[in-house]
């Protein structure tokens, strides 16, 4: 197990648990937490036995992208997967700007994905090649699904969710299907930065996007978050009803309010686009998001990893609560 400094187990932690880390993803495998983060340039994986140690963990530059390809540049929030004993990461990128942001997989067939070779296998998306970021995967009563956030057409102004089932890790099998668009109050804070603004004008861009699925006692959940990082970024709730298809839009249905918002008093604003993960012991759910220090701080690297408890509704739903303080808690199992 990595350590602290004096070779023990860390027992508490005090977020954010490392400095910088926009877009956080963990996945748990076999007793190692593996995390990854936006970097922009590259895809970096760290490994740890206790995401209390993340400052610390192992980490490993796995694949950088070769010059002149349209997924070259603005690499962002990837994830890590496994499916039938192969290693996935589903990433976006593009070739020049945010314009051309689509999906990519790549795939390795070691048994250690800290080693072996990452492969690029290729663009996943829908058949009119539309604008994607954020996706994430999932296997759920024998299939497996693709979510996502991107344009329905070919400009900007407004960000959706859509999911679609997967033929294999890098192919859908089916059309997109639109499950989420910000239509509430909460979701619409969309005034751009004062830079983006043109000739006095204050364009609106509504932002629904960082789907993660969560999956309990048979229930399934898509957590997204709404509103945009510049400003109060929050998370929202999309609950499967149970019955009929996941691709069907009419069986998806939207909490009325937001499930997590910032904490001034706490010095935790932004909060958004994580993931979600057990305790060592198998006892605890936990939730990573990332939060910036201050209300003026932006779409930058000073958004950092958040992690905290979670518990659940009485109804099955997950009860998120509000950010914790900046101050020493238990590590998870503790």
């Amino acid at each position: 197990m990595l350590t602290g400094p004096l070779g023990f187990a860390q027992q508490t932690f005090t977020n954010p648990i490392k400095e910088s880390g926009p877009d956080p993803w963990v996945l748990q495998k076999d007793g190692w937490y593996y995390y990854m983060n936006t970097t922009g340039r590259n895809l970096t994986l760290w490994r740890t036995r206790n995401m209390a140690d993340l400052a610390m963990a192992e980490r490993k530059i796995i694949y950088t992208p070769p010059a002149d390809q349209p997924y070259s540049r603005d690499l962002w929030a990837p994830e890590i997967h496994s499916f039938d004993g192969k290693w996935y990461i589903y990433v976006a990128a593009d070739e020049k700007n945010n314009l051309t942001h689509r999906m990519w997989v790549l795939e390795n067939t070691s048994p250690d994905p800290m080693t072996g070779e990452w492969v690029m296998k290729g663009k996943i998306g829908d058949k009119d090649d539309h604008w994607a970021i954020d996706m994430s995967v999932t296997e759920f009563n024998g299939q497996r699904y693709a979510v996502w956030s991107g344009w329905e057409g070919a400009t900007n102004g407004q960000q959706n969710i859509y999911l679609a089932r997967l033929e294999n890790p890098w192919t859908l099998a089916t059309d997109r299907v639109l499950i989420s668009r910000p239509e509430l109050p909460w979701e619409q804070h969309g005034d751009v930065p004062q830079e983006w603004q043109k000739n006095g004008e204050v364009p609106k861009i509504y932002v629904n996007e960082g789907p993660e699925f969560l999956q309990h006692d048979g229930k399934l959940f898509i957590v997204y978050s709404a509103n945009a990082c510049w400003l109060d970024y929050c998370l929202g709730l999309l609950t499967y009803t149970g019955k009929g298809e996941l691709t069907d839009a009419a069986n998806w249905v939207k909490s009325p309010q937001p499930v997590f918002v910032q904490a001034p008093d706490k010095g935790v604003w932004a909060p958004g686009h994580g993931g979600f993960f057990r305790s060592p012991d198998g006892k605890q759910d936990w939730m990573i998001y990332h939060a910036n220090p201050s209300a003026t701080d932006g779409c930058g690297n000073k958004r950092a990893p958040h992690i905290q408890p979670f518990t659940w509704n009485a109804d099955g739903s997950p009860n998120f609560g509000s950010p914790v303080a900046k101050t020493p808690q238990p590590a998870p199992g503790q």
